[in-house]
């Protein structure tokens, strides 16, 4: 028997098997073969089609069960990760009114911005721990003042994950963590954010019905079975956004423990039962999957955007065929890159520098003596000198950090990158071979409750390696100290 994991991104949708009794990934598809595109009508706008995500779902199911020969009376249940933030609207008859407007729409930035002045930073931190800013909740306002045909013909409003449980069992329901990735849930009342959406002039009517993160969500209808291929009846158990199942994926549940990505952009996403809200202007913070009213974990996300696209850029740019190639470069330069510094910022304005927009800076070059290697080298460094950065504004927020989790993606495979974090913060890096499809596959299974299991079949089929801090210090700390000094040079000169 197995358990079936989607993972709805914005670029492509992946679906993944486990085994129910070992955990064990059997594999993962993606559909479609090419990225999907988005819908920018206008600058600073994202969406894309809910039915092409779901058209996509159901040709990958199909396609993953033919490649394992798998019939769907032995898939048992389904859990779901989908993009963050982004906002479906449906009628009476459950058809979506427009677009999606997607995580990385930016037309409700002035909405958000109003809402924060008006109901004031206490209000907003102490309630919402976050500002409403560009969330899901600023976007039904967008359509409200906007497009009051649409907004006039909502039955409920849904997150793309809660739309695509809705395609295949017909009900439509919501988590409490969806709710609060769209700055609608009110974490000293417990409660949905009656405040916030009364400001709006939002409806409550149009919020779905609350079902638990673990748990019986809902099963799939006739209608589902016949549309999805997956057996009538078979239930949806789990369900959460991007980041928050990431760090499920990496067994990441309980105050201390944090999970990292090095993609495109980068994410250190900490577990807290802390409602500190002292970095609330550089942190966002969502309740967790195990959240609830009785059980407060919240996962602090900090957010990196130039990441990996900054090292991708110099592959791009180099004489180099591969990024094997530039980690080689790399490890034959010492630490500190001869004084080179990269200060990797150049994807868009950075949250945790306040939302300016600093770029990319190369700094301290000696044509003399500084090559390609030098080059390669510094990026790596100086990516990894954000992520130290991120994280001691983290610990500032009152996270201690027991244990670092991260996936074996593009920087977490180079292992200057990883010991250069692992010795700044004196702390175990542990890698895993994992994806966010294979954890929401494993996560249907926690509606019984056994997180003893689940965590073990994470140890046993997906742990690759660990890093450890180097015992001397010294040079990593010369070298970040150095980097902070260039940065903080640079955000004086743009203040």
């Amino acid at each position: 028997m197995y358990y079936l994991g989607l993972d709805i991104g914005s670029s492509s949708i992946k679906v993944a098997l486990v085994e129910v009794e070992t955990g064990k990934a059997i594999g993962v598809v993606n559909e479609p073969e090419k990225e999907m595109g988005m819908y920018a009508p206008h600058l600073g706008w994202a969406e894309q089609n809910p039915d092409d995500w779901w058209l996509h779902v159901c040709n990958a199911i199909k396609k993953i069960k033919n490649k394992y020969q798998i019939n769907s009376t032995q898939i048992v249940g389904i859990g779901i990760s989908y993009q963050m933030h982004g906002l479906v609207l449906v009628d009476d008859y459950g058809i979506p009114l427009r677009k999606s407007i997607i995580w990385c729409d930016s037309r409700a930035v002035a909405i958000g911005k109003k809402a924060f002045a008006d109901l004031g930073q206490e209000k907003c931190f102490h309630h919402l721990l976050n500002s409403p800013a560009n969330f899901t909740a600023s976007k039904l306002k967008w359509v409200k003042e906007n497009e009051p045909n649409v907004y006039s013909r909502i039955y409920k409003f849904m997150l793309p994950g809660d739309y695509i449980a809705y395609k295949f069992s017909g009900e439509i329901n919501t988590t409490i963590s969806g709710l609060s990735e769209g700055i609608m849930w009110d974490f000293k009342e417990n409660d949905l954010a009656d405040f916030l959406l009364e400001y709006y002039g939002i409806n409550k009517g149009l919020v779905p019905e609350i079902v638990p993160t673990f748990g019986l969500q809902s099963k799939v209808s006739k209608q589902g079975e016949i549309e999805s291929e997956l057996a009538i009846g078979t239930p949806i158990f789990y369900r959460a956004g991007d980041q928050p199942n990431n760090a499920l994926t990496l067994n990441v549940f309980n105050p201390g423990e944090v999970a990292a990505t090095g993609g495109t952009s980068g994410v250190v996403y900490a577990v807290t039962d802390n409602l500190s809200v002292k970095e609330g202007a550089k942190v966002n913070n969502f309740a967790h999957v195990n959240y609830s009213q009785n059980h407060q974990r919240i996962g602090k996300l900090l957010n990196i955007n130039g990441a990996g696209i900054q090292y991708r850029w110099l592959l791009n740019n180099l004489d180099v065929q591969s990024y094997e190639e530039m980690n080689k470069l790399a490890s034959e330069i010492e630490i500190g890159s001869n004084g080179l510094s990269f200060i990797t910022f150049g994807n868009g304005s950075e949250r945790m520098l306040d939302n300016k927009m600093i770029g990319t800076r190369i700094v301290n070059i000696d044509l003399n003596r500084h090559h390609k290697g030098h080059l390669c080298r510094a990026a790596l460094e100086g990516i990894a000198f954000s992520f130290v950065y991120g994280i001691e504004i983290l610990k500032s927020d009152g996270i201690q950090i027991k244990v670092l989790r991260a996936g074996d993606d593009n920087l977490f495979r180079s292992e200057i990158f990883a010991n250069t974090i692992a010795t700044l913060i004196d702390q175990d890096i542990e890698i895993y071979h994992t994806t966010g499809a294979i954890g929401a596959a494993r996560a249907a299974g926690l509606y019984k409750g056994d997180f003893v299991s689940y965590s073990k079949n994470i140890m046993n089929n997906d742990h690759v390696m660990t890093f450890f801090p180097e015992k001397d210090k010294t040079a990593h700390r010369i070298a970040y100290e150095n980097w902070k000094n260039d940065l903080n040079s640079v955000l004086e000169k743009i203040k």
